[in-house]
């Protein structure tokens, strides 16, 4: 596993690289405000592990698509992700105030300038794949649904709104992995599913298998974030640990306790490696990045 872990890092700093300057490219275009395009940078490229976008483009690869056709995709994802950090923060929401090591946006610059640069990221997401040049009008049309159905009230932030409704309450496992696969699990499934419709001819098997694979690992990631709240350190994971604990969260040790959170991530990785058991070797990255995702410590 300390292999591909290994790759797994190597091949998220050179995902890191090449997202980074793309998505520098197009913040640096001219905002109607100075403020707002100082929030909207802050916000985006002030740290992270790109994660989704480094899914996007090794299911890409597994494919057997030349990486670069899943750039455009890799930037929407890492647009639409920022753009919930940046809500989520706010004090009506989680009411944090660090992210990534740095104060949130709204502590750094003011909460009215951090929801419209979340606003304005959401839509250049969907407008730097509308402008893809790499994809065809067929897939763009495809990956823009896909992104908006895994975004919006049946994915990510109607996962947030039964978060919200949760604090305090206690949920079965049931419930808090049904939360947990619309709040996290649908922007990673989208990550997996968007590299994979970089492929013309991607068949529905080979995507049933990669949105199992995609469906395990958002929850694992999950997983991960609940026990590193408990057990992480906060110069380490870049937020206030204990922070879900404090706010009486539901969360996967609480229900399980550690040492069942622990059993049951090692579960979701062997769901996750199951899933790609009919691919070859050009899926070994999607493989490393499983490991990294329940191995890392921030």
């Amino acid at each position: 596993m300390d292999h591909r872990i290994r790759q797994a890092e190597a091949y998220l700093d050179q995902c890191r690289q090449q997202v980074d300057r793309e998505l520098d490219r197009c913040l640096a275009r001219h905002a109607t405000s100075e403020r707002l395009q100082e929030t909207m940078r802050y916000s985006v490229l002030g740290g992270g592990k790109r994660v989704r976008p480094a899914l996007c483009m090794a299911a890409a690869r597994a494919m057997g698509s030349d990486e670069s056709t899943a750039l455009a995709p890799a930037c929407a994802l890492e647009l639409i992700h920022a753009y919930s950090l940046v809500h989520d923060d706010l004090p009506a929401m989680d009411d944090d105030d660090l992210r990534r090591g740095r104060p949130t946006a709204h502590i750094a610059f003011d909460e009215a300038s951090a929801i419209l640069a979340g606003d304005a990221l959401q839509t250049l997401a969907f407008a730097l794949l509308s402008d893809a040049p790499a994809l065809s009008d067929r897939q763009r049309v495809t990956m823009i649904s896909e992104l908006a159905r895994a975004s919006g009230h049946q994915g990510m932030v109607g996962g947030q709104a039964i978060d919200l409704e949760s604090v305090g309450r206690k949920l079965s496992v049931e419930q808090l992995e049904a939360m947990h696969r619309h709040k996290t699990g649908a922007l990673i499934e989208a990550s997996v599913r968007l590299g994979a419709l970089t492929s013309e001819t991607v068949t529905e098997s080979q995507l049933t298998n990669l949105t199992d694979y995609a469906s395990a690992l958002g929850l694992a990631f999950q997983v991960q974030d609940d026990l590193l709240d408990i057990e992480g350190d906060t110069e380490i994971i870049g937020k206030r640990q204990g922070s879900d604990v404090a706010k009486a969260k539901p969360t996967y040790p609480a229900l399980l306790g550690i040492d069942g959170a622990r059993q049951h991530l090692a579960r979701l990785l062997d769901e996750a490696l199951g899933a790609l058991e009919s691919f070859g070797p050009e899926a070994d990255t999607l493989r490393a990045m499983a490991d990294y995702v329940v191995a890392r410590s921030h």
